[in-house]
């Protein structure tokens, strides 16, 4: 059977479908609340679908589903699909990282202590933790506030009874009670284990306000040892837990889910907040092998999350909805007061490991982190290419004197140091940069199409504002280039681009790799310029200090310096050494009062 006919008998019911290509490889898993309807959107005219996505439905072969319940099933059957097959063109979590989890052990005296492994002996796991930091600063908490063993022995009631164990040196300092030994009850030592998973499961004010209260109950009876040990664990909470509140604990029990996304990856931050308190965080990337909707990598980071860390809270706070509901979770898009701060926490957290993880990949793989680059400067440009070759100009004089122009190149995103080129003005007189820009731009594209018609830049980046942009637009056209080459203007004030026709400025992302590139070739341009301009001026400078002397010309300068190496060593020259030089007293007379007067 055909695959479209095959399709075409899918049912009008939430599940799963799963893509084959000719091998029986499983290329695509997606969910859907109803089959027959998401699954023929695949089977369109191509023109309606994007490039990626008419690659994938070229490759299927088969098609397979399976029913379930509701979307929130679906949800989480696509989850383990992607996990068992990793489908090529499915959203591949980028994240390969294990991280630590608070675990307390199934053993009769329990201990508590940090694992990456989840092992299902009975054993409760909290977690996990992406900061290996927090978690470790828990476990201090708890070694502060009880007196829990650490030892790796089999401790169980016969063991105690047969006088097994010798106490160890944590025992006789008082940082373990002795439980080997039977110096602690197991009721005891239970309460103090039934203590700690209400911490870590979120009930830190809970926990201070029962330590407050057994502290005023101690002290009305008059036992003021007992009271200061309370009060002792009561400061160390609130020291602790002082960190990790983020608002008010009015705001409840809520999940944060936070997403940043571009064409080629997307980044999310979870929060887990309990009582006003984060719980538990957690940042992932995601990388997409087709193009997805936001709702959709949303709902593959919601499943994510719920294989971690269980079942969603009731309520759960997001930027935009998912493609699926969930029954009992209610989803809200806050608009202000603290939720809508606990959301700009989390975009914060993803952009900063989107950031990251760009940094990382330039020094790691820098040809596709500049890649990256480009791409998204290709997107908040608008191009139809990308910039691979990009050229910046810039403009150099003192009140017009010595008017210069520098060029700098740009490919793939690095500098091309051997393509740069210096200009002197040659048509325009005086201070006027916007004549200068047009003169300088026309010499250099003009040359381009004589010597390397198929080497002009992709990207033309003037260093100015909408004059200058103006006026190199006008020499570009004059040559017939406007439909060929993308020219900006990147002022230095705010560090908007400027575009052409375009009467508001274009405000690129600050901490983006785009605007970077953008600043760089800019500096660079205006580095390379100004050293051009102070050589020139300096040499003009020596000019002006011999040449007016009369009876010195070009070729005298020139012995001169290459026989006292500057003007200064000149000057301090003795007038019977000068003259032995030049053969005439009188000439190095001249030249001694002139550089000694000036």
């Amino acid at each position: 059977m055909d695959v479209r006919e095959k399709i075409s008998l899918f049912p009008h019911s939430p599940g799963v479908y799963r893509y084959y290509d000719a091998e029986g490889n499983v290329i695509y898993v997606g969910k859907a609340k109803d089959l027959h309807k998401r699954v023929a959107q695949y089977f369109v005219p191509p023109e309606r679908l994007n490039r990626k996505t008419r690659i994938l439905v070229s490759k299927i072969a088969d098609a397979q589903f399976t029913v379930v319940g509701s979307e929130a099933d679906a949800l989480l059957l696509e989850n383990n699909l992607i996990k068992q097959y990793k489908p090529r063109y499915n959203i591949l979590l980028k994240d390969s990282k294990t991280y630590p989890w608070i675990c307390v052990s199934a053993d009769e005296y329990p201990k508590v202590f940090l694992t990456r492994r989840l092992v299902k002996d009975g054993s409760r796991y909290f977690g996990p933790y992406s900061s290996v930091m927090h978690a470790r600063n828990l476990l201090e908490l708890f070694r502060e506030l009880y007196p829990l063993r650490t030892c790796a022995l089999k401790i169980d009631s016969q063991a105690i009874l047969r006088r097994k164990f010798r106490p160890c040196l944590e025992y006789h300092i008082g940082r373990c009670k002795g439980c080997c030994i039977g110096a602690v009850s197991k009721e005891e030592y239970g309460g103090w284990i039934s203590e700690i998973t209400t911490l870590l499961s979120g009930g830190g004010r809970e926990m201070i306000r029962h330590y407050k209260g057994l502290m005023e109950e101690a002290a009305e009876t008059l036992d003021f040892e007992q009271a200061a040990v309370y009060k002792e664990k009561m400061t160390s909470l609130e020291k602790h837990y002082g960190k990790s509140i983020i608002s008010s604990a009015s705001i409840g029990d809520v999940d944060v889910f936070a997403l940043v996304q571009d064409a080629a990856e997307a980044f999310g931050h979870f929060m887990r907040i309990r009582g006003g308190s984060v719980i538990q965080s957690l940042g992932l990337g995601f990388k997409l092998q087709i193009e997805e909707e936001p709702s959709s990598v949303l709902s593959t980071f919601l499943a994510e999350i719920e294989s971690k860390f269980g079942s969603l809270s009731k309520e759960v706070l997001v930027p935009f909805l998912p493609d699926v509901e969930i029954d009992g979770v209610e989803f809200r898009i806050p608009v202000k007061g603290d939720k809508l701060a606990l959301l700009q926490l989390g975009t914060r957290n993803a952009k900063e490991l989107q950031f990251n993880t760009l940094k990382q990949r330039e020094h790691t793989d820098p040809d596709q982190f500049y890649l990256k680059v480009m791409e998204d400067l290709q997107k908040a440009l608008g191009m139809k290419e990308l910039p691979r070759h990009m050229e910046c100009f810039d403009n150099s004089n003192i009140q017009g004197t010595n008017p210069v122009a520098s060029c700098v190149v740009f490919r793939d995103g690095k500098p091309s140091k051997k393509d740069y080129r210096r200009f002197k003005i040659k048509t325009v007189i005086g201070a006027n940069d916007y004549a200068s820009m047009k003169e300088v731009v026309n010499r250099r594209y003009s040359r381009m199409l004589m010597e390397a018609p198929d080497d002009l830049p992709q990207l033309v980046v003037i260093d100015g504002g909408k004059g200058q942009l103006d006026f190199a637009y006008q020499a570009l056209a004059e040559l017939g280039l406007t439909e060929r080459l993308t020219v900006v203007g990147l002022a230095k004030r705010l560090e908007e681009v400027i575009r052409v026709g375009d009467p508001y400025p274009l405000f690129i992302d600050r901490n983006s790799q785009a605007l970077k590139v953008l600043q760089q070739i800019r500096d660079e341009a205006h580095r390379f310029g100004i050293t051009f301009h102070r050589n020139l001026r300096s040499k003009a400078q020596v000019d002006s200090a011999l040449r007016e002397i009369m009876g010195v010309g070009e070729k005298t300068e020139q012995r001169l310096l290459l026989h006292y190496g500057s003007v200064a060593r000149i000057a301090a020259a003795s007038r019977s050494d000068l003259a032995a030089f030049l053969g005439s007293d009188a000439l190095a007379g001249r030249i001694l009062d002139t550089l000694n007067e000036s």
